[in-house]
């Protein structure tokens, strides 16, 4: 085992054999009886891991790291899987991980309704075209936040508040223009270039809905929003009004928030135009 230390490797050019080091680096032959085992189960690759030496093998591919899986001696394997499957099989094992899927289940809700919040506020849309806006900031919402999906809106590295404007780009860059059938040249630098182009004419377009402008049957952001589904029929209240419904207290806070901070800045917009 003291001859072979924990490392990270690239795949190597030959069966049972890795690449380290930069490059095209140094090809090392996998240590006879090391079996390897296959990536997507986190918590018996941690365990494997924690028995011994194991080498992590991982390929770049684009700006992504995928995992091919982790070599390690073959009785270290057959013991960290008895060990998972025993831990598994207890009762008390079940009932915490279905604790912990609830919790995450009410979390990835509330971040829902956060995040649909601060869509809405970025878009900020005219009191005319008010129910464009809220159709708008649930089909981002939709699209954006299930857990997985890579998009911008799942990354913890910036504020929600950047994190929704920039979804509303994104979003707008796939559904309003052709950026998706264009042809980009391979250049450095070209792909961003048009990217903030886009992303301009997305702001101006933005720009005209949030001055409660007159718009055309066949705008763009029009168009696409006619493709969104529907949302289910709300019962409706006394003189027509949606019944104020929030299903926790967490998302009445978030959606008294929304009003109170849409309510200023129609007022500072009032101002504004008054002067």
């Amino acid at each position: 085992m003291a001859d072979h230390p924990t490392l990270e490797a690239r795949p190597g050019p030959r069966d049972r054999t890795v690449r380290v080091g930069e490059g095209r680096g140094e090809v090392r032959e996998v240590p006879a009886g090391w079996e390897l085992l296959p990536p997507g189960d986190a918590g018996l690759t941690r365990r494997v891991k924690a028995l011994g030496p194991a080498w992590t093998v991982k390929e770049k591919k684009g700006r992504r790291m995928f995992s091919k899986g982790v070599w390690a001696e073959a009785g270290q394997i057959a013991e960290a899987k008895a060990a998972i499957e025993a831990q598994r099989a207890d009762p008390a094992h079940q009932r915490k991980l279905d604790a912990s899927r609830r919790r995450r289940a009410a979390q990835q809700a509330e971040y829902v309704v956060e995040f649909t919040r601060e869509v809405r506020l970025f878009l900020a849309f005219d009191p005319a075209h008010r129910a464009l806006e809220k159709k708008m900031g649930q089909a981002i919402a939709t699209h954006a936040t299930p857990v997985g999906s890579g998009t911008v809106a799942r990354t913890k590295r910036i504020s929600v508040e950047r994190r929704a404007e920039a979804a509303v780009i994104a979003w707008m860059r796939h559904q309003t223009t052709a950026y998706d059938n264009m042809h980009i040249p391979r250049v450095k630098g070209k792909r961003r270039e048009v990217r903030r182009m886009l992303a301009e004419r997305s702001r101006k377009l933005l720009d005209r809905y949030r001055s409660g402008e007159a718009l055309s049957g066949d705008c763009p952001l029009t168009t696409a929003l006619h493709k969104v589904e529907p949302e289910p029929e709300v019962p409706r209240g006394p003189r027509g009004r949606s019944p104020i419904a929030p299903t926790s207290s967490h998302e009445a806070e978030q959606q008294d928030k929304y009003e109170k901070v849409r309510a200023r800045m129609l007022a500072r917009r009032g101002r504004r135009s008054g002067r």
